[in-house]
């Protein structure tokens, strides 16, 4: 029997705050970059991870491959010309950024959009959601090496597309949502084109979760991977299927409602592990409840009526004087816009609130520390990041 005494110099001893004590002079330790180009997220940034043998001893993280000045660039904008600039700040659900940016100026313009437009908003989200989960949910798959998931998965996102092409005219970027309401209603027939999308999403699903989710490698790798203990929710300001997946109930849609979530019935979905499988369960049932409030809203939101308030010129509009938050609830937690104007037609300031600082920054250095090093594209997953977001 070997003697495990002998080899207790090969694994780090620790600091009095828990971390490793390292040093990369033993000859025990080897420090590798994984990134700017990271097979586990959409977008660049880099992880400089330190490892002894294949498991991680310390995790930084390292951003500003992508900083492009989104925030400044607005400062010097008209609110209506800042739609083309917010919408990609995070390209796969850019409507937050559209509905966050309007909700802005009517609100401290004091303007009240008709109801069809919140319909159409409430619409327009939750088909962002959807589409968004269904891309996160082939990229986790990959990264344990399921690589068909992907092909399924964007094929019915690409259903998806196709009705918000209807709608908007565009696929990725819509910009229909704008100060006062939204540019138009569904078009004729496009409630029976959904729920074939939406029919298609479901049979599609069901071999998704066959294949992925009763997986024993799928299973083997992500149980137990990166657990969020409930008190580092608050601890570092987690959100979303993260915080959900830790048992905590944090639902922009249900603490704060907003346009007409309110009226549409539905449960905060929570896990209680708090791992990477969790958190992809999580977010393989909120597939299901957006498919589900999508019909809701087939049936109760209007087919015709106005849609849009009298507003100024926006060319000429000037803004009220003031300060003022709003949020959503977008596929990764809660995205917010902290605005405040001078009286001019031109924001003061904006700051966008995205969850993927917290979670790809923060936690992620927590959370990699004695991870496998062939998992971490997995865990950086499993988190759900964008980077653009990051650098604003």
């Amino acid at each position: 029997m070997t003697d495990i005494n002998k080899h207790r110099d090969k694994f780090p001893q620790k600091n009095p705050d828990g971390t490793n004590i390292i040093d990369l002079k033993s000859g025990k330790f080897i420090k590798v970059w994984q990134g700017p180009n990271h097979p586990g997220i959409t977008g660049n940034m880099s992880l400089e991870l330190t490892i002894q043998g294949d498991e991680i001893m310390e995790c930084k993280t390292h951003v500003g491959y992508l900083h492009r000045g989104f925030e400044k660039l607005m400062e010097r904008r008209r609110f209506i010309q800042c739609l083309p600039i917010c919408v990609r700040i995070a390209v796969p659900e850019p409507d937050f950024n559209e509905y966050c940016l309007t909700s802005t100026v009517e609100e401290l313009a004091g303007l009240k959009i008709p109801d069809a437009a919140k319909w159409m908003r409430t619409l327009l989200l939750e088909m962002s959601r959807l589409q968004s989960f269904l891309m996160w949910i082939g990229g986790q798959a990959g990264a344990f090496g399921l690589g068909i998931i992907g092909q399924w998965s964007n094929y019915v996102r690409d259903l998806v597309l196709d009705r918000f092409e209807e709608i908007t005219g565009g696929r990725i970027y819509h910009m229909h949502m704008i100060p006062g309401g939204v540019r138009g209603l569904t078009p004729d027939g496009f409630e029976k084109r959904m729920e074939e999308t939406l029919q298609e999403i479901e049979k599609v699903m069901k071999d998704i979760e066959t294949t992925m989710f009763n997986n024993s490698i799928f299973k083997k790798r992500s149980i137990g991977l990166g657990y969020i203990d409930p008190s580092m929710v608050f601890e570092y300001g987690v959100t979303g299927p993260n915080a959900r997946a830790a048992g905590i109930p944090k639902d922009v849609r249900k603490d704060y409602p907003y346009l007409k979530y309110n009226e549409l019935d539905f449960d905060v979905i929570t896990g209680k592990n708090s791992d990477a499988f969790t958190r992809a369960d999580i977010r393989r049932k909120e597939i299901h409840l957006s498919i589900d409030l999508i019909r809701q809203m087939m049936v109760k939101m209007p087919k015709s009526g106005d849609y849009m308030a009298k507003v100024p010129n926006v060319l000429h509009w000037k803004i009220p004087k003031g300060e003022t938050y709003v949020r959503a609830e977008c596929t990764r937690g809660e995205f917010g816009y902290h605005t405040v104007t001078d009286g001019s037609g031109y924001p003061r300031r904006i700051n966008v609130r995205g969850p993927s600082y917290t979670h790809a920054v923060a936690l992620m250095e927590k959370l990699a520390i004695d991870v496998n090093i062939a998992d971490t594209a997995g865990l950086m997953v499993s988190l759900h990041t964008y980077p653009p977001e990051i650098e604003r």
